[in-house]
């Protein structure tokens, strides 16, 4: 009997993984239906990964009161996995850029200290590791409010407590560590970071980032050389060097926050998604591994979800097609990288809207005839178990 994983990242603006998943899903069972699958709704670490990973592992969603980008109580969900001892965080739901109108953006007090607080919610549920993904924020302090969140005194050279953002950094005198909250000893935190921008600098999370966030460039300027002074304190006061650590810059440089106030590891966001759902062990022994996302093209080979995916499979032997709403400009490269095919789910010239609309219908269709040409190739000889039947059907 044939054994299918399937595991895509979303269709963005028309499917989440899991709904891609189970569109993939009813295609094998239209073209094989005695074939037994493994969903597992995958993700980059960007948008969608904890719904992935709640998804793919059996997980529970979960929400705790938290303090926003601006100070305002916000509701923040987060995923205990299937393992019960994992969870996965989204920063942008505690301190995120959606989470601020327009005409209330400023970097120079958005605060990362929602984020801390939905750790130390995830922590005090039971999780011995937590996963944080930090696309989106409304911040630019460094992870300083993650810091205070987590008891770390932040203090000026009068002994007061810094302000909230990273307007005020540049008077930081000193990093009091003595009161930080003891659940962090023993919790394994893994960031992902798809971003290599340092913390300061023209590339740093100030200068590359600080506009969209409400930032004018003189204060770009000042949040820039406040992150600077940052990290020197950091570096003296808790013997960490986050300022050069490529993707300490990412999320207004909390990047450079979860390596020094909770010990964090940057990783790729595909690295930490594969290991989360325990994708290895769920393809071991697998015939096919079925893929896709929203596009392939010549970004894709970089961190992206499908040939994260292929990757790994084509490591173990295991061929993998990958299904996409367009494929554009270099997506041959993906070839080279691990897919061993890939297909559009789009039957021909189609307006934009009607493919969002028709994604599931779309997916579902594309994946039965990429199932047919597998199994094809099987019976004429590219796969001995095909001769022993594999429950291969005719489908509608």
């Amino acid at each position: 009997m044939m054994r299918v994983v399937i595991a895509p990242d979303k269709f963005k603006g028309s499917l989440s993984a899991s709904a891609a998943a189970e569109a993939m899903a009813r295609g094998v069972t239209r073209a094989a239906p005695s074939a037994t699958i493994d969903r597992a709704p995958m993700a980059d670490g960007g948008e969608g990964t904890v719904a992935a990973l709640v998804a793919s592992t059996g997980g529970t969603w979960r929400e705790a009161t938290v303090r926003g980008p601006m100070g305002e109580p916000v509701v923040a969900r987060y995923g205990l996995l299937g393992d019960g001892r994992t969870a996965a965080i989204e920063m942008a739901t505690a301190s995120g850029l959606v989470l601020v109108p327009p005409d209330r953006r400023d970097p120079t007090i958005a605060t990362t200290i929602g984020t801390g607080e939905l750790l130390l919610a995830a922590i005090a549920d039971g999780a011995s590791k937590v996963v944080v993904g930090i696309g989106g924020s409304a911040t630019n302090d460094g992870g300083a409010g993650l810091g205070q969140a987590l008891s770390f005194r932040l203090l000026d050279a009068e002994g007061r407590e810094l302000p909230p953002g990273g307007g005020g950094l540049g008077r930081l005198d000193r990093i009091d560590g003595s009161s930080r909250r003891r659940e962090l000893e023993g919790v394994s935190i893994a960031v992902a970071c798809d971003v290599t921008n340092p913390l300061c600098g023209p590339r740093g999370a100030s200068a590359v980032y600080g506009p969209q966030k409400g930032a004018t460039p003189e204060m770009v300027a000042s949040l820039d050389a406040n992150l600077s002074h940052f990290a020197a304190i950091v570096a003296r006061d808790l013997g960490v060097s986050i300022a050069e650590i490529p993707g300490s810059g990412a999320a207004g440089g909390l990047g450079g926050g979860l390596v020094a106030f909770a010990g964090g590891r940057l990783q790729p966001g595909i690295d930490l998604v594969i290991e989360a759902v325990d994708l290895r062990a769920r393809l071991e022994g697998a015939d096919l591994c079925l893929t896709g996302e929203g596009a392939l093209d010549d970004q894709s080979a970089f961190g992206k979800t499908a040939v994260g995916v292929a990757r790994l499979a084509r490591s173990m032997g295991i061929p993998t097609f990958a299904l996409a709403g367009t494929i554009g400009e270099g997506a041959s490269a993906t070839l080279e990288q691990g897919l061993d095919a890939y297909f559009s789910i789009c039957p021909g010239p189609i307006a934009l809207d009607q493919a969002i609309a028709r994604a599931g219908e779309l997916l579902e269709e594309a994946t039965a005839m990429a199932l047919r040409a597998f199994l094809a190739g099987r019976r004429g000889g590219l796969g001995a178990s095909a001769r022993k039947g594999d429950g291969v059907g005719s489908g509608p």
